[in-house]
């Protein structure tokens, strides 16, 4: 499938909607592609331009959606198209309805044991017929390559059609791009997406997401762990998507 991208500050992001993205997921799925997906907010791209081996990344990635409200902004601006927010709380949960209809399997890498647990919960109730192939809570922090080789042997071993990975930024981005290909299926990470669906953690509500405002209601909800976050990134990249915005008046129409 032909893709476009659209350069926001120094990130290289997917123009695409809904439907291609989750067709393309579920193509990805029936080959169990090697392929990682990256899902870009205000913070991802900041971090880019701050940290090279971290553009690399999300610059090489299959896709690299535009998961915060900004970024969609920025890009339907600059690609004169409407972009929508594809964010990871709603591929997951579309994707997974699309698996049910294709009998496709999933792995869920990340988060907690308890979080893991209600999450399985929620996805079985929403789509019985789904199948789970398999969960893992990796250890908090650096675990050993005999552990890493283990989890890969187990993800491979389940014969999942996708991996979600849940392991928050930027550490889920690093653990696909270095895991992309050992593990034999398309790796998607989507952050905050098995707490929010596993309940253990409140998503702002629908007003609030339509309306470019659920990071504020994220802020609200966990003052002390996003507010360097979303009040230092957030104003960076807008400042660096002014001297953007300022660098195509200066070079006029192309």
């Amino acid at each position: 499938m032909p893709e476009q991208r659209q350069t926001v500050l120094g990130a290289r992001i997917s123009v695409l909607g809904w439907e291609q993205a989750v067709a393309q997921l579920l193509d990805w799925g029936a080959q169990r592609a090697p392929r990682y997906v990256c899902l870009c907010n205000a913070h991802s791209v900041v971090c880019s331009t701050r940290d090279a081996r971290f553009r690399n990344i999300i610059n090489n990635a299959d896709l690299a959606t535009a998961d915060g409200a900004p970024v969609a902004w920025a890009v339907s601006h600059f690609a004169r198209t409407r972009q929508p927010r594809i964010n990871g709380p709603d591929l997951m949960w579309r994707y997974l309805a699309a698996a049910e209809r294709h009998s496709q399997s999933v792995f869920l890498y990340g988060s907690t044991p308890h979080t893991l647990a209600r999450l399985r919960e929620a996805i079985a109730a929403a789509f019985p017929a789904l199948r789970i192939a398999g969960a893992l809570s990796p250890p908090f922090g650096q675990h050993s390559a005999q552990q890493d080789r283990a989890d890969v042997d187990c993800i491979n071993a389940s014969g999942a059609n996708l991996v979600f990975v849940g392991l928050g930024c930027p550490k889920q981005e690093y653990w696909m791009a270095s895991h992309c290909g050992r593990v034999a299926a398309p790796l998607v990470g989507v952050g905050a997406a098995f707490d929010y669906h596993a309940g253990t953690l409140r998503r702002a509500p629908l007003w609030w997401q339509h309306n470019g405002l659920e990071w504020l209601y994220r802020l609200g909800a966990e003052p002390r762990r996003l507010a360097r976050r979303y009040l230092v990134t957030n104003t960076l990249f807008m400042v660096g998507l002014a001297r953007q915005l300022l660098r195509g008046r200066r070079a006029g129409p192309s």
